[in-house]
Formats: C-alpha cells, structure tokens, sequence
C-alpha cells in the first residue's frame, strides 16, 4: 500500500505531495483500508469525482470567480478585466491536482490487482471509467494553465507537456478507454452508489467519453483542422455519445460545506446577468414578455423600439457594448424565454425561485437607489422593481462613483434559486452540447450522423426542455427578429443586419424623448468583424445560452477559440492596469488583448518545482501572464 501511495503522489506542488501522503497513511482507514489487499478502485474514483465537485473554498474562485467572470456568464470585474489572485488560483491547482492523484491512484490500483489475480470482475471497467474521468480532469486543468504534465500521477517524475501533446494524449486516452469498456459486465448495488454520475452504467460512460472526444477535437478545429476533424468523425461514428437527458453527466448537490455543496452557492455574490447574455437575450427568437409574465407584470413591457433613460453623466459609454449608457426603467417586449428563468426580475419576492442573498442583510429586497451629482445630492431616485438591466464590467470611473444602482443587490437581474440553494444537480455535460459540437461540425463540412440545421433545432430543443419552455419551440425556431448584437435563431435566415437601427429612449434627467441610433457592434475576433447572422455564430449563440450556468469554462473556451458569441470590452472610463493594450481610441473594436486568455501558474509551482515551471512556460510558447492564449486559441 505504501508503494501505491508513493508513486500516486507525485503531484504538481511539492507542498500538496507532502501534505495528500501524509494525510493518506494517517487515516488510511475505510474506505481507504491499511493493505493494498483492501484498497479498492472504486473508492479513490468515488473521491476523485466526489471532490471535483468543488467545496465552496474552491468553487467560489474557480468556477464563479474565474470561469463564470471570464465566460461571461455573469457580471462581475476581476479576471475579466485582467486582474489575477495567486491565492484562488492555487486553491485550484492544489485540489485538481488531488483529484487527478485519485484517479491515477484508481487506475494503479485496478491495474496491479489486475496483473496479480485479485480484481474483482467489475475491475477492469473501472479502471477504464478511471482514465475517462483523468481524461476530463486534465482538460480542465489544461484549458486553465495550458501545458500540464502530461504523465504526473503515473509514478514518474513530472515533466510539462505543450497543449497539443496534452490534447493528443486525451483524445488518445478516451477512444481507448471507452473501446474497453466490457457493457455485460453486472454490478452490485454498492457499488453503483459510488458512481455518483452514473451509477456505473458502463453504457453511459461510453456515451460520455464518446461526447467527450467530440468536444476536445473540436476545440482543435482552428489551429489543427485536420486532426480535429479525424477525430470528431471517428468518435460519432457509432452514433454512441449523449443524446438525451437521462444520459447527462450530472452529479446531485446538497447543502453544506463539504465537496457536494453547490458550486455557485455562497451568498456574497448575487451573480447578476452578464451584459453578453442581456445582448444576447434581448430581441431574440420573437417570444413576448407578455405571454411570459402574469398580469402583474405586463404595465412594466415596454415597446419593442424602446432603449430606456439616457444618463450621460451616470452609465459609462466607454465600452462597444450596444446597451451602455442607458438604464431600462422597464420589462423587454421580447426576449429569450429562458431568460426569466435563468435570472430574476428585481423586486420579484413572490417568485419562488428569487434569490434573497445575502441573507445576513435586506440588499436583495431594496430595489429604490439613487443616483447622485458630485456634490452628493440626489439626482434621480431610480426604482428597479419590475426592471431589467445589465452592468458592463470595467472602470466606471466617477460616473459609477454616483451611482448606487447600476451593481446593487436589489436592483439588478440575478441567479436563479434554482443554482443557489445546493439542491441541482451540476452538469459536466449535457444532450445539446452534443448537438451543438455536431451542428458545428456538419458546418465545417465534416462527416456527423445528422444535418447541420436538425442537430442545432436538436440542441435548441434539448435546452428547452431543461428549462421547461418547450411550448414556445415552434415560433422560437423559425424567428427572424435580431437579438441585440444582430443575430436572429432561424437557421435559414442568415441575412445579415443593417449596421445600426434606430430606437427611442427618454432624455433621464429632462424626459425629453430622443431617437438613437443603435450600432450592432462589430465583432473583429469573427471573420473580422463583417458576420454577425451566419451558421456558426447562430451555433455558438445558442450553445452559450444553454450551457449558463453549469459550464462557464466551456464558454470562455469557445469564445478563445472562435471569437464568439460577441463580448463586450470592459468600461474604460479611466484606463484598465491589467489591460494595457485597451484604450480610448479602440474600445469599440474587439481583440484577444482585451480578454483573459489563461491562469497564470500558481507561484508555489516555480518556488517548489523551477524546473518544471521553466519547462511549462516554455511550452507556453509566451510569458506567464492571463493574456497569454493557449496554443489551439486565437492569436489575434
């Protein structure tokens, strides 16, 4: 047992090695029993899965406040604005690096009962279920950092490998993995408990690992083609990936503090709407908020043409983001019906799902603010109940100096109950990311088991049976109407928009009524900035709604590697240190340099292993720095 547990430790950071072999020889009890005889597989896969669920020490800085703040997926500065915190993103590197010793400690220990005659019969498909999960778990630490050792935690000593030999090595892992996979094979009831995802349905980990293969070739699509399409084309060959809800990967959350506890469950964050969703949201696939809201609702729908009140000296317009300089004193005529189920209207306390943190005060529950002149006097009372609004990120400046509403608890859209009380079940991968990778892929010309237009209305579908909006699927299909950055949902309708178009707003401080002339913005990361309507942006645009709010880092992914869907720069009212390259000459055009590219590594790394740091960043190809893009995202 103890030659299991040395050779499983030989981790990232010198400092977890000593701390995980320590704490394993110490309690080294049941379920991690004192012989090698009585350690089980299924026990270090349990607590691998099981702790890669993330306790909220984690959670809270990797997935809320790098990857849903990098992803756009919520409001919030931060990473968004380039900044980094050696503190959150060791917490990370330190348990994914745990989670990754578990799991090859799995694999060792069903291999060597394998080779001596003591495995059980179910052994060997865990040890396969075992390199499936290692497989996600070094993709995520991957798509963070970038080159990762590409055989730590197989008893050697850890040597840093490129992003393309960490990908290779994935997807080489996966086809064999999931091919081994023995489907006769019956389990106990015990042990199907330890899978909290699957139960141990062999069939379904195939499944997974089949879907699996088809989202790491794709993110190869731009920088190594040819690979990304041999391996896509080989993976849905048999048509055995994720198609339907009982096949997500998903594992049950509970409340607590403890590695099940919800990822986005901690009350100091009210995880607000991003303004990429507000943009995306409004306008798009036809559905008015009148046949989504009751009757209560309906005095505070405004029209279709309508943009809110103008507060020049009070909301930056610093920023390509088409909404910025407005306040909407109001409920959007139409809009993306899963919207309202995603985030909560402000002053909506008898909807179930309203989220009241943080509890230890009533700022959820205030919806009168202020805005003030610079001698602190009250310029406009503003009332949000029954509003919908979205903060750009950035530096306000003075303007958001004399503004207590534009990112208060009380009066912004916010998180869903749903995601905040520990009782959802988090999604790793669900049926429409499937169909998503499968619409893309017939786009690119690739051989896939179904069209590009079925399997997007199949993703689209797929997704709105999760929220239970499936009513509207018909007319929603078939819309025309542009969302706020110029792109509709049919898939026949690929006409482009005109530049801008005109809506009306109301003078804030006079009510003087006016007439904007709203730009789409251009997006220079796309096709320089010259398609807003076509096929792939429709793909990605409906898969970034789909995917908020269980997989953040999958959408900054696919914004890194496409461009798309469009995001907005941050406000620079007064320049970004973290962004040196965005300016008041250019921030209505887009650029990777705008937007965090990677993590930097944790510095305990280079103080305990300079060596293997000094390989990482050379594999890097770039300094270690958050603007640094990985080798399969965009360069410019």
């Amino acid at each position: 047992m103890k030659t299991i547990i040395k050779t499983s430790c030989m981790l990232l950071t010198t400092t977890l090695l000593l701390g995980s072999c320590k704490k394993f020889e110490q309690i080294n009890v049941d379920p991690y029993a004192a012989t090698a005889e009585q350690a089980q597989t299924e026990y270090f896969l349990n607590g691998s899965i099981i702790g890669a669920q993330m306790n909220p020490d984690v959670a809270e800085r990797s997935f809320v406040l790098y990857w849903k703040t990098a992803g756009h997926q919520h409001s919030n500065g931060g990473i968004s604005s380039g900044s980094y915190n050696d503190g959150w993103t060791s917490a990370y590197y330190d348990k994914v690096s745990a989670w990754l010793n578990s799991a090859n400690t799995a694999i060792q220990i069903g291999e060597g009962q394998i080779a001596n005659g003591t495995a059980k019969a179910y052994t060997p498909n865990l040890v396969q279920v075992a390199r499936i999960w290692r497989a996600y778990l070094m993709s995520e630490l991957s798509d963070n950092f970038g080159p990762i050792p590409a055989k730590a935690f197989s008893g050697v000593n850890p040597e840093f490998s490129d992003v393309k030999t960490i990908y290779y090595y994935l997807l080489t892992e996966l086809k064999e993995a999931s091919a081994k996979l023995d489907l006769t094979v019956a389990n106990t009831d015990a042990l199907k408990k330890l899978d909290p995802a699957y139960a141990y349905d062999y069939a379904k980990w195939r499944k997974y690992a089949n879907s699996m293969r088809m989202r790491l070739a794709m993110r190869l699509s731009e920088v190594d083609p040819a690979k990304a399409k041999a391996e896509f084309e080989l993976a849905v060959s048999g048509s055995d990936f994720i198609k339907s809800t009982d096949e997500t990967f998903q594992v049950q959350e509970r409340p607590g503090w403890d590695d099940l506890t919800g990822v986005m469950s901690r009350e100091w964050n009210p995880q607000f709407i991003s303004a990429s969703l507000n943009n995306i949201y409004l306008g798009l696939g036809g559905i008015k908020s009148e046949t989504q809201l009751g009757a209560s609702y309906q005095p505070s729908i405004k029209p279709a043409n309508y943009l809110g009140l103008k507060f020049d000296d009070h909301f930056t317009s610093k920023t390509n983001n088409p909404s910025a300089g407005y306040w909407f004193d109001g409920l959007p005529n139409v809009i993306d019906p899963r919207a309202y189920k995603t985030f909560i209207i402000p002053g909506d306390f008898s909807n179930p799902n309203f989220n009241s943190y943080p509890s230890w005060t009533t700022d959820a529950k205030t919806t009168t603010r202020n805005l003030f002149s610079a001698t602190n006097e009250v310029v406009k009372v503003i009332e949000a109940k029954n509003t919908w609004n979205a903060s750009n990120t950035g530096d306000w400046g003075a303007k958001g100096t004399k503004n207590e509403v534009r990112a208060y608890e009380g009066t912004m859209p916010r998180l869903s109950n749903q995601f905040r009380a520990s009782t959802s079940k988090r999604i790793f991968f669900a049926p429409w990311e499937t169909y998503f990778l499968l619409a893309e892929a017939a786009e690119r010309g690739w051989v896939t088991p179904l069209g590009g237009k079925a399997a997007y209305e199949a993703g689209i579908q797929s997704s709105f049976e999760y929220w239970g909006v499936s009513n509207s699927i018909g007319s929603y299909l078939t819309s025309e109407d542009f969302n706020r950055v110029g792109t509709s949902v049919s898939w026949d309708h690929v006409t482009e928009p005109s530049s801008s178009h005109a809506m009306n707003y109301i003078d804030g401080y006079t009510n003087v009524a006016g007439v904007a002339n709203v730009l789409y913005p251009v997006n220079n990361l796309y096709k320089n900035g010259t398609v807003k309507n076509d096929h792939l942006t429709k793909i990605i645009t409906q898969k970034f709604i789909a995917q908020t709010p269980w997989l953040p880092l999958e959408a900054w992914n696919d914004q890194r590697r496409l461009g798309l869907p469009f995001f907005e720069n941050p406000a620079i009212e007064n320049v970004l240190p973290n962004l040196p390259a965005l300016n008041n000459s250019n921030y209505m055009t887009s650029n990777i340099k705008f937007f965090p590219q990677r993590l930097r590594y944790p510095s305990s790394l280079q103080s305990t292993n300079n060596p293997g740091y000094l390989q990482a960043v050379t594999a890097l190809g770039g300094p270690d720095e958050v603007l640094t893009p990985l080798w399969w995202a965009k360069k410019n």
